[in-house]
């Protein structure tokens, strides 16, 4: 499994690397970072098909905002907390500062998530969506704030899950610290 290090040594300085599947446990003295999204598609109040994505991608915007508020406290964490879809297919890249299309007519608002933490090292935000038209929604992110623009902390991109008006998809983000050295 290919994890993101997020690497926070003593000075201050923040080196996000993609670990090559190599040692358990990520660089020592480092921590370990996975992230892991889930999408539960619903019809009529029913479950359709749920999707295991694996791993999004960290954005370069998001590590830097958590930087920022370990250093100042300008900013805050606890407010990755909106999910976003949309139907755009280009990778996911760490430059990412919105997801790859604009959300069409038919795609809600961002949505607010209900955040958690199931297990020690772990934050769970968990929002859905309610589509009023009919599409292939192939993306989806993490963002801080719920109007257009803000914070991108994750990105995905995947195979398309088909929604018609009135289909709902719980998108569940999970991210795992792992403490190391």
């Amino acid at each position: 499994m290919k994890s993101l290090i997020l690497k926070i040594p003593v000075l201050g300085r923040v080196a996000l690397i993609r670990d090559k599947g190599g040692a358990a446990g990520g660089f020592p003295g480092g921590l370990d970072f996975h992230t892991n999204l889930k999408a539960t598609h619903i019809r009529g109040g029913k479950v359709v098909r749920e999707r295991d994505f694996g791993s999004g991608l960290v954005t370069t915007a998001g590590v830097n905002f958590l930087a920022t508020d370990f250093v100042d406290g300008t900013t805050d964490v606890t407010t990755f907390d909106f999910h976003d879809s949309s139907i755009g297919t280009v990778a996911a890249a760490i430059g990412d500062t919105a997801l790859g299309t604009v959300p069409p007519a038919g795609v809600p608002a961002r949505a607010a998530g209900t955040a958690s933490s199931p297990a020690a090292g772990q934050y769970r935000t968990v929002g859905t969506q309610t589509y009023t038209a009919s599409l292939a929604i192939t993306e989806w992110g993490l963002f801080n704030q719920s109007a257009q623009g803000g914070t991108l902390w994750d990105r995905k991109v995947f195979a398309a899950i088909n929604v018609v008006s009135g289909d709902s998809i719980q998108f569940t983000y999970t991210l795992t610290v792992t403490a190391g050295g």
